[in-house]
């Protein structure tokens, strides 16, 4: 099987988040793959290992992305590819579309990747992607089997369960539980600095800077409020309940 994982290299989710002039300040921060793409890995590398074939990893970012595609070739993918782009403001539709110029002239069986990517949380680049390539999808998927060319998966349906059959060629977005992700072992960490890894760039994807350019605008960006210290309310009963109500209508705004 000819099997490929789009991967994202994300903050660490223990990373506190600052902000500078309107965008997240990057410095110092440590960056892992995204812990959705890591299923799809996992769970590429296990089909790996019952069909046989290849597993290629895709990511499509800055020169420091190459990280992330190295963990995943030490956890035992065979061959990486980075679409080398430093844009700040590349949306779902540009990743996609850079992902689908790669993918036009490529055989493949599969397509795995993460449910959604924990910095952005969009859920869109792998859909628009399969849309693009013209494949069958499905999202969030729990489980997966493979028998000659078809597919079969549970994916969350919000906190139900759905069974599809899909034929292949297709692509899976992996949602938490699908498999417990394999750590790195130090032998596939040496064998990981001797296994191809391609990096390509517009020019060799025969695109524009026009074909790429962002659908969307990002107005502003900040934190979240400072969480407000707690309250204990006096009095009798009904005049706590009345004073919460006050609160929740006059400042809260919540009611």
């Amino acid at each position: 099987m000819n099997i490929f994982v789009i991967l994202k290299q994300t903050f660490d989710t223990e990373e506190k988040i600052s902000i500078q002039d309107g965008k997240i300040a990057e410095d110092g921060v440590k960056f892992i793959v995204n812990p959705y793409d890591e299923y799809a890995v996992e769970e590429a590398l296990r089909l790996k290992e019952q069909h046989g074939g290849t597993v290629t990893v895709v990511s499509v970012g800055p020169e420091r992305a190459a990280e992330a595609l190295r963990t995943a070739l030490a956890m035992g993918a065979d061959e990486a590819v980075l679409i080398a782009s430093d844009h700040p403001d590349y949306d779902e539709f540009s990743i996609s579309t850079l992902l689908a110029a790669y993918f036009r002239d490529k055989a493949f069986d599969l397509i795995l990747g993460g449910y959604f990517s924990v910095d952005s949380g969009g859920g869109q680049t792998a859909i628009r992607l399969a849309r693009l390539l013209d494949i069958p999808h499905t999202s969030a998927i729990t489980e997966l089997q493979i028998s000659q060319n078809k597919a079969t998966v549970i994916r969350d349906a919000e906190g139900d369960a759905e069974t599809l059959e899909i034929s292949l060629p297709a692509l899976f977005t992996a949602q938490q539980g699908l498999n417990e992700p394999r750590y790195p072992s130090l032998p596939g960490i040496m064998k990981a600095k001797k296994k191809p890894f391609l990096t390509l760039d517009l020019q060799q994807l025969h695109l524009t800077d026009a074909e790429i350019a962002p659908r969307t605008t990002r107005l502003s960006l900040s934190l979240p409020a400072a969480r407000k210290s707690g309250r204990i309310l006096q009095g009798t009963a009904q005049e706590q309940t009345s004073e919460l109500v006050n609160l929740l209508r006059n400042e809260e705004k919540a009611i």
